[in-house]
Order: structure tokens, then sequence, then C-alpha cells
């Protein structure tokens, strides 16, 4: 299992470069490089710098996060995804990053599970014929807070199912699969190859629906069953990376250095039970 760093985790303080040369230092192996960094990089390098530091390290780019609010879009919206989805294609092309996390739609009013099952499939066909060209794959994210319209481990996997193709996948993330009451009986009954990223975290303990990106913690410090979900993992033949990702405002005040040397320790420990570390 290859370690990955998400740079949601170090969002508040730190840039690319930083997160770039700190994750080095300490060994990760992957990164989920955020769509916002990458532009503030760019004011001041170029992509061909970004490809020159990946050519030369062992750290390697493992996707693009994210292109937010893919679903229900208005036409100007929709054209915005697509124009960024092409930029973010056409960065990976240039750094060898091949996988970009796609989010749906938030506080969409009265639509249907199957209205939303529908546009999803209609979405993520469309996307995924610009990502072909490239080479590139897209992992869809559901969020676990009930205003989301995509927001348990189940539904998400169903509508994958629906678009069946090869380059549509998902991101299964342990806070969001905790955070709506996913069950693990779906995970334990998925396609491996259909999970193409996988965030770990923790969360404090809140009722089912309440807790919030705020409320993630260090994996192992919470009340998420990492280890239902490792073993489900390690069960179905999933063992391609993991990737530390948090939100929480107080590791955002951390000191850079900790937090990228303390995500890689936590996630390590615990998943380190369960898959060799690479």
């Amino acid at each position: 299992m290859k370690v990955c760093f998400n740079q949601a985790t170090t969002m508040k303080n730190s840039t690319l470069a930083m997160d770039l040369v700190l994750c080095e230092k300490h060994g990760y192996e992957l990164i989920e490089i955020r769509l916002d960094k990458l532009r503030d990089y760019l004011k001041t390098n170029t992509m061909e710098d970004l490809a020159a530091f990946f050519a030369k390290s062992r750290i390697k780019p493992y996707a693009f996060n994210a292109l937010e609010f893919i679903t229900f879009r208005d036409e100007a919206g929709y054209k915005q995804i697509k124009d960024d989805l092409v930029f973010l294609c056409e960065a990976g092309e240039k750094i060898g990053c091949k996988k970009i996390v796609v989010v749906p739609t938030f506080d969409i009013g009265g639509y249907t599970k199957t209205e939303i099952k529908n546009e999803s499939v209609r979405v993520l066909n469309e996307l995924a014929d610009i990502a072909e060209k490239y080479g590139v794959k897209l992992a869809y994210e559901f969020v676990g807070y009930p205003n989301c319209s995509v927001n348990t481990f189940g539904q998400t996997y169903d509508i994958i199912k629906a678009v069946d193709r090869e380059n549509v996948g998902m991101v299964l993330d342990c806070f969001h699969f905790h955070a709506m009451g996913s069950c693990l009986e779906d995970l334990k009954k998925a396609d491996a190859g259909k999970i193409f990223i996988f965030h770990i975290d923790d969360s404090e303990d809140l009722p089912v629906g309440a807790a919030r990106d705020d409320k993630r913690l260090w994996p192992g410090e919470g009340a998420v069953d990492l280890d239902g979900i490792l073993s489900a993992l390690k069960e179905i033949g999933y063992s391609e990376m993991v990737s530390v990702e948090l939100f929480r405002p107080e590791y955002w005040d951390w000191d850079i250095e900790k937090t990228i040397q303390v995500g890689k320790e936590k996630t390590e420990a615990v998943v380190g039970k369960y898959f060799e570390i690479e």
C-alpha cells in the first residue's frame, strides 16, 4: 500500500511547493494536488517546473482534487467544469497525473434518488468522454452530509455500476463513509477495481448526519470503524494506495512539517496492521 498526502490536510498555510518538499522528506510515495494550490503554484512557476520536480523525486502525483459540484449545473457552471477538466487533463499529461476527483452537488432541492442517479450517470459519461481522450480516470466522491445529493457508498457504487466504463470509479473516504452510516456489507460486495482513491481519516463521535469536515481526526483517534473498512478492503483485494485527508482547522494551525510527519505516522500505524506499507 502506497501512502499519499492530500493537500487539504495543510490547506490553510502551506503551498504546493512546500508540501512537495516536506512530503518527499518524510517518505510519502504519492500526493493528491488541490486545484486551488496548483493555480497558486502556476502564478510563479510553470508546469515544466512541476514536471521537473517529479522527474527527480520519489514522490509522484496521483490525483487532482477536485472538480466540485458537477451535477445539476446551469450552462455557465457546467462549461466551467468542462474547462477545468481539460485544464487538469492537460496538466496531467505534463506531470503524469491520471486521476481526477469529481464531487456531486449539494442542496439540489426535491430531486428523487432516481433523478439524482440519472443526472450523475449523464454527467459522468460526458466528462469521461473528455477525460478518456487524455487517458484520465474520474473518481466520484460521495460526501457524507445529509444535503449532498450523493452521500453514501452504496448510492455511489450503484451510480458507478450504471456508468460502467473503465475510466469512471469512486473515492472511498472513511470520514464520509462513517458520517452518513454507509454499510460495510456494500463495501464487501464491491469490485476493488472501482475504488480509484482511498482517503483515510477519523471522526469525532457524532450522530449520523451531524459530522462536518472540522470534526475529522487523525486516523485511529476517533469513532470511525477503520478496522472494519481496512479488513473489508483487504478481503476484496484492494491494496493500491491510501491518502491522508483532513480538513481540521486545528491541524491547519500546526507547523506544516509537523502536520505532514504526523499524518504519515498515524496513517502507517493504522494501515500497517492490514497492509504492507511501501
